[in-house]
């Protein structure tokens, strides 16, 4: 149990997190059980997509794109790619499924491929709560998986995740992994007990988070935990309110590897390795512990992470529940209320304007 003084207890997290920005976190199993249950609310039809399956969304609405290309993995029959601006890949044709993904439904580069999607005559499918995006798809007769409301966007991971791997496997993009998508949501429980604020304070969510508060971090991520790797940096961004970067191994150690050398120079920097025993090329895994090796020596604090889990689906989801309590624990330990997004909401503002 936490002692008195641990800063990450239930009752200390409350104190910075007045509207349960943790509570929500914790809540992905639960979520991922749920959204199962809201694509069959949508009725989806079988489809058959040669061109592959084409995710658009922006932020939080789009990793689950992101994150389920990555549960798939080899398993993928066709292509999964992502549209995270206003326009579709010039390659999509009408035989490619488009998935639009907008928690809000109001997010206007979501909007843009949408309106794309119709002009192509390409099948699309929405996952949204409402907005501008749920009028358009029931006018046009499309499909639309519906989402609760009230999480920030970031919080439906859970949500955007699930809504893409049954896309992808209604179209035959995918395989169906519902059954490995239950017990991913099972063994995640076990985690968050792990991790959550009333575990140990050496627990391993804690200990990254206290090592990780005041640095800037660097999220490394390798084959299916690339996108993860970018998780962890952008809920870094929005939870903690601090600047966060994201590199993917190899490519790292043929450029980065070298700006390291200097920068014990300039500040506090860590970084953190996400490894997947399972899924990883062998040399790939040789790589992370040298390369984390040379890093180190300019590092404030260095970390290796493994996913945890038999199937990719629990390995991918077990790293993303892992990053997002990490996140919110430095935002904490910062005296940071998580939930605001005063970057965000000032650019739009300036955007409605303009």
């Amino acid at each position: 149990m936490p002692g008195v003084g641990d800063p990450l207890r239930t009752d200390a997290v409350a104190a910075v997190d007045p509207t349960g920005q943790l509570a929500h976190i914790l809540d992905l199993p639960a979520h991922v059980r749920d959204a199962l249950w809201r694509v069959e609310s949508a009725r989806l039809q079988p489809a058959d997509a040669p061109g592959g399956l084409v995710v658009a969304g922006m932020g939080g609405s789009s990793i689950g794109g992101a994150l389920a290309r990555a549960a798939i993995g080899d398993r993928a029959s066709r292509p999964i790619s992502l549209a995270r601006s206003y326009q579709l890949p010039s390659w999509a044709m009408t035989d490619a499924m488009i998935l639009c993904a907008s928690y809000s439904g109001d997010t206007e580069e979501t909007l843009g491929c949408y309106e794309a999607a119709r002009a192509l005559g390409a099948p699309r499918v929405v996952v949204t709560t409402g907005g501008a995006l749920a009028q358009a798809a029931r006018e046009d007769g499309v499909p639309v998986i519906p989402l609760p409301a009230g999480l920030q966007p970031r919080a439906a991971v859970g949500y955007m995740t699930v809504a893409a791997l049954e896309v992808a496997a209604q179209c035959n993009v995918g395989p169906n992994l519902r059954s490995e998508v239950d017990v991913a949501a099972s063994h995640a429980e076990e985690y968050a007990a792990e991790w959550g604020p009333d575990a140990p304070e050496d627990s391993l969510a804690k200990t990254l988070a206290r090592a990780l508060a005041g640095t800037v971090p660097v999220i490394v991520g390798a084959g299916p935990t690339i996108p993860v790797a970018y998780r962890w940096k952008t809920q870094l961004n929005e939870n903690a309110k601090t600047p966060a970067f994201t590199h993917e191994l190899p490519e790292l150690d043929h450029n980065e590897i070298v700006g390291w050398l200097g920068a014990d120079r300039l500040g506090p920097f860590s970084a953190v390795f996400l490894d997947d025993e399972d899924d990883l090329h062998p040399r790939l895994r040789s790589r992370i512990p040298l390369t984390r090796d040379l890093v180190a020596e300019t590092a404030q604090a260095t970390f290796v992470v493994g996913a945890r889990g038999e199937s990719r689906t629990e390995r991918v989801l077990s790293l993303v529940l892992l990053g997002d309590l990490v996140s919110l624990y430095v935002a904490v330990l910062g005296g940071v209320d998580p939930a605001p997004v005063p970057g965000i909401d000032r650019l739009k503002a300036e955007l409605a304007g303009a």
